[in-house]
């Protein structure tokens, strides 16, 4: 046996989690519920549970269910917590609770929440997720690697070098030629840099499109060809 404290803002869902660890995960005991911030903690100071089924929105708030998290932690840190929410659309949600030491994420659709996903937790596994999270998760790695594999692709077959991406992410950045000679990690003068981007043209356009090529154009051209990341521009230091 173990023992669970819910919160959850929603009678109608409150009701409805409670049935689910009654009908099919008898082994926990929920030794309380809450619906509000102000009747949790005076739950866990009372009886500290082994785990806390926690739903990210409360009373309007879509982060104070972070914050109760990172407290929850810092507080007890043997206290295992798995979030139940219906946050579904917000990912960076997601990756804030993960941070503030959550257990796993269940999004309060499709299969809902299992007796799966609470034995996972208290089997001390990190990063427990139920179906629809795990699509989304998998939707995210597939499209990382097949951005990766274009981008290595095009780095071949364009011959581009450590210096050529350097170079055109720095432009993307709006850097001009002499604040990207500046830099340490490129050891050019703005005249090298001059006959390296026209070196780019040539390499990246087609014969009979070349003309007129202006720094823009090249950026975006870099871009669609998967050289540079428009969502990975760091300027280096």
């Amino acid at each position: 046996m173990y023992s669970v404290i819910i919160v959850e803002d929603v009678k109608l869902e409150l009701k409805g989690t409670e049935e689910i660890f009654r009908n099919e995960i008898p082994e926990a005991e929920i030794i309380g519920t809450a619906m509000t911030e102000e009747e949790f903690w005076p739950l866990i100071e009372q009886r500290q549970p082994d785990m806390v089924l926690l739903d990210l929105g409360l009373g309007g708030s879509t982060t104070i269910g972070v914050s109760i998290c990172r407290t929850i932690k810092q507080r007890y840190p043997e206290v295992k917590v798995l979030i139940f929410t219906g946050e579904i659309m917000n990912e960076k949600l997601w990756v804030d609770v993960l941070d503030a030491g959550a257990c796993g994420i269940v999004l309060k659709t499709g299969e809902l929440l299992t007796r799966t996903e609470i034995q996972g937790v208290m089997e001390g596994k990190r990063f427990v997720f139920n179906q629809p999270i795990l699509e989304k998760i998998v939707a995210r790695f597939r499209h990382a690697v097949n951005a990766e594999v274009m981008r290595q692709r095009a780095i071949i077959a364009y011959d581009i070098d450590e210096y050529d991406e350097r170079f055109l992410r720095h432009l993307a950045l709006g850097y001009t030629k002499d604040m990207i000679a500046s830099l340490r990690t490129m050891p050019f003068s703005p005249k090298s840099l001059e006959k390296r981007q026209a070196d780019l043209v040539c390499r990246l356009f087609p014969e009979g499109e070349q003309r007129g090529i202006n720094v823009t154009r090249l950026v975006v051209r870099s871009i669609e060809l998967h050289i540079i990341d428009p969502e990975k521009l760091v300027a280096d230091e």
